[in-house]
């Protein structure tokens, strides 16, 4: 028996090279002599000649005829395939370079595998409607086979849908309000909704039931459904109550500390929000604690154009003390403050001398101090300085003193929300006032070290022992 295979094989491969030398050299001949449409006649004779001949050998086994029609039936869908792709896909590229797909890198958005992932329906098409040609086939088979190409169609439609959506989404992207209005959790919200009518339609295909049927028995599993998806169900909801309500964008500043998020939103999809701290690592929130727990949005200070600086000077409350006549004319030298001086000046001789009118001790008199002209200048300096936003709240107040001093603090907002601006401006003015602090007899109370102690000791011993000495 296997001899007898041996020996058919050998016959048809030496018939099919009959053939291929037939088709090579017969047909040309054929085509040149006798003219174009003669010899597409004669060829086609020749071939129906040729496939009578190769039926007819292969008759006793009629296994390899069917394993050949089945070579040859593979051969078709991928040759149709590979036509598909050929033809399809340039023209399909000539017509993206001149759409709104012409900026996008990566071949015009080809690499989202949208055209290849539809190429792939026409081999399944072939296959389906040419296994009924396969001889010997039994029905079942042939059922099982279209059943299964159907199903692959299914499914590649799907998949293609679902890359179009993400091209789509990559489109959306490139608008200059896509930040401020993402569809990345529509998109993926739809791609969940595909996915499961994808799958209903294929598990109808294959045991070749309406899909009505299986809708209907999935009412008893809703259920289970809304558990199995109930993060995606709140996570859907929080996604369109930030959206509708525009709590957060792609670029926005929030601060979450119970979540660990400090930095800028890099990401707003479906189920999780991504933010890039400050010190460049990436935090994942869930986006349904967007909507249950409390966090910060920066973008409000970006918007309005101001940056608060909420800051306390700790000066020593044992260096406040009045001026005398001399000190009060030495702050008029300061062109700020000289309006300042003057009118201050003005009000107390005025309720001094209604005091003294009535006879009342010069020890109730009122006068200026170091702390309130200081306070005023800082007060003036703030609304000169070009750096200060003059159209928001500027105050210079006292807070409640506390042991580490009496906090002057200084509460105003920088015109420029820039992080290195608002910080050298911040500082720029804080240098300032540390370093004018001696002109109005101030200090600035700070906690003592050990050598600072040890110093105040030494000095202390010093005078002790010189007092001693002198009384000696």
């Amino acid at each position: 028996m296997v001899v007898r295979q041996t020996c058919a094989a050998v016959e048809i491969i030496c018939f099919l090279v009959q053939c291929q030398c037939v088709g090579i050299r017969g047909y040309p001949m054929l085509y040149i002599e006798g003219g174009c449409d003669f010899g597409v006649i004669m060829f086609n004779a020749s071939i129906a000649i040729t496939w009578t001949h190769l039926h007819d050998v292969l008759a006793p086994y009629p296994w390899v005829y069917r394993v050949l029609a089945t070579i040859m039936l593979l051969l078709a869908a991928w040759f149709a395939n590979w036509v598909t792709k050929r033809v399809l896909l340039r023209g399909v590229q000539r017509v993206l370079r001149s759409s709104v797909l012409a900026g996008e890198e990566g071949g015009y958005g080809m690499r989202l595998g949208v055209i290849p992932r539809l190429a792939n329906v026409v081999p399944a098409l072939v296959l389906s409607l040419g296994v009924a040609a396969v001889p010997d086939v039994p029905l079942v088979v042939v059922a099982v086979v279209r059943n299964v190409c159907t199903a692959f169609i299914v499914l590649t439609v799907a998949l293609a849908l679902a890359r179009l959506m993400d091209l789509a989404n990559q489109v959306y992207e490139r608008r200059p309000d896509a930040q401020h209005k993402p569809i990345k959790s529509y998109v993926q919200l739809l791609k969940i909704v595909l996915g499961l009518f994808t799958a209903v339609m294929m598990i109808s295909v294959l045991i070749d039931k309406s899909p009505l049927i299986l809708l209907s028995g999935l009412g008893a599993m809703m259920a289970v459904l809304i558990l199995v998806f109930q993060d995606t169900l709140l996570s859907l909801v929080a996604s369109v109550t930030i959206n509708s309500n525009d709590m957060v964008r792609v670029g926005d500043w929030i601060e979450m500390p119970q979540q660990g998020a400090d930095g800028d939103v890099i990401d707003i999809a479906l189920h999780t929000i991504k933010v890039q701290n400050w010190d460049k690592t990436i935090t994942a929130i869930p986006i349904k604690r967007l909507i249950t727990d409390s966090f910060k949005n920066w973008r409000g200070m970006h918007e309005s154009g101001g940056r608060r600086i909420k800051r306390s000077l700790f000066l020593d409350q044992c260096s406040v003390r009045f001026l005398d006549d001399s000190e009060i004319a030495r702050m008029r030298e300061f062109s700020i403050l000289r309006d300042y001086i003057d009118a201050k000046c003005e009000s107390l001789a005025e309720w001094n001398v209604a005091l003294s009118s009535q006879g009342v001790a010069s020890v109730n008199a009122r006068r200026i101090t170091n702390l309130g002209t200081f306070r005023a200048y800082v007060e003036h300096y703030l609304r000169a300085s070009p750096h200060v936003h003059q159209e928001m709240t500027l105050l210079v107040r006292q807070l409640q003193p506390t042991d580490l001093g009496l906090p002057l603090e200084i509460y105003c907002f920088t015109n420029n929300t820039d992080w290195v601006a608002y910080e050298q401006i911040q500082s720029d003015i804080f240098d300032h006032l540390l370093a004018l602090l001696p002109q109005f007899g101030l200090r600035v109370f700070q906690s003592s070290s050990d050598t600072m102690l040890m110093e105040t000791a030494q000095r202390l011993s010093a005078i002790s022992a010189a007092l001693t000495e002198r009384a000696h």
